[in-house]
């Protein structure tokens, strides 16, 4: 017996192509708050295998930057989930607060650099004796001091009773045999005295022949000084062309930087000319 017919199951409606769609897709998306940083902008384009690619993109004064992701559309809320991840670039610019760091630091360290040219190049004139006691005759010579190379100054009191003897009054007094070696062995020719408390030196008269021969080796430190300060300028001119090739300086920006450098350079040099010619007048004056 034949079954007993039966309608065909209903078929689902059709939707109009002129019916809207109650979930389009959206174009932009809405990032998570760790980017918002700034104002971004999402564009989604679709490909053939039903998936989205996300491109994401900011622009703000000192940073650009451009991700690539991919996601697919579902009837949920539209998230931005980087399933795939093919490029990623970033291009950092130097902020105008991290070029004037920069530049500062090359400024101070040319500045300080120049500043212990000087003090050196004092000390230097110093240790030069002329025809009258100074301490600061003293400044460079060194005493083996229990096994350890130090300052005679620093186990040591100097004085200038008169204008023509020195005074060594040491704070240990087992360290006088070392100090009374030290001097003998230094090049300043003085003849130390010692009475087991102190030691004593005369300071005697240059001759017009010394005078002369102290004049030259004077001479000769202050140029090795000036060699030492335009050493300090080129270094900072390197550190200028340096950032001007990594294009935090322009070409101008070299040209004014160079010329306040050379400024504080003939700043300090004439420093050095002023305390030359001091120690000079010294050693020739009779």
């Amino acid at each position: 017996m034949a079954a007993p017919f039966s309608s065909p199951t209903t078929p689902p409606p059709l939707r109009s192509i002129f019916q809207p769609n109650p979930n389009p897709p959206k174009a932009l998306l809405s990032l998570p708050g760790s980017f918002h940083r700034g104002p971004h902008r999402a564009k989604v384009c679709y490909n053939s295998i039903g998936a989205t690619s996300v491109s994401l993109w900011s622009s703000s004064a000192n940073y650009s930057s451009l991700r690539n992701g991919s996601t697919k559309l579902s009837g949920k809320p539209v998230a931005v989930k980087r399933l795939l991840q093919n490029r990623r670039g970033v291009v950092r610019n130097a902020t105008i607060e991290e070029i004037e760091a920069e530049k500062s630091l090359i400024e101070d360290d040319a500045k300080g650099r120049m500043e212990k040219t000087i003090d050196t190049m004092r000390t230097n004139f110093n240790s030069v004796r002329t025809g009258r006691a100074n301490p600061s005759m003293l400044d460079k010579i060194e005493v083996e001091y229990y096994g350890t190379p130090v300052s005679l100054k620093s186990i040591a009191q100097i004085s200038t009773p008169d204008a023509s003897s020195l005074l060594v009054q040491p704070y240990d007094k087992s360290s006088l045999k070392a100090i009374e070696k030290a001097i003998v062995s230094s090049d300043l020719g003085l003849t130390p005295n010692n009475d087991g408390e102190v030691i004593r030196m005369s300071i005697p008269q240059l001759t017009s022949e010394r005078r002369k021969e102290l004049s030259k080796m004077v001479a000769k430190l202050a140029e090795e000084g000036k060699v030492a300060l335009r050493n300090i300028r080129r270094d900072a001119l390197k550190a200028y062309e340096k950032l001007e090739k990594e294009k935090k300086l322009s070409e101008d920006n070299v040209k004014d930087l160079s010329s306040d450098l050379q400024k504080l350079t003939d700043e300090y040099m004439k420093k050095l000319d002023n305390i030359f010619k001091q120690k000079e007048k010294e050693l020739l004056k009779v």
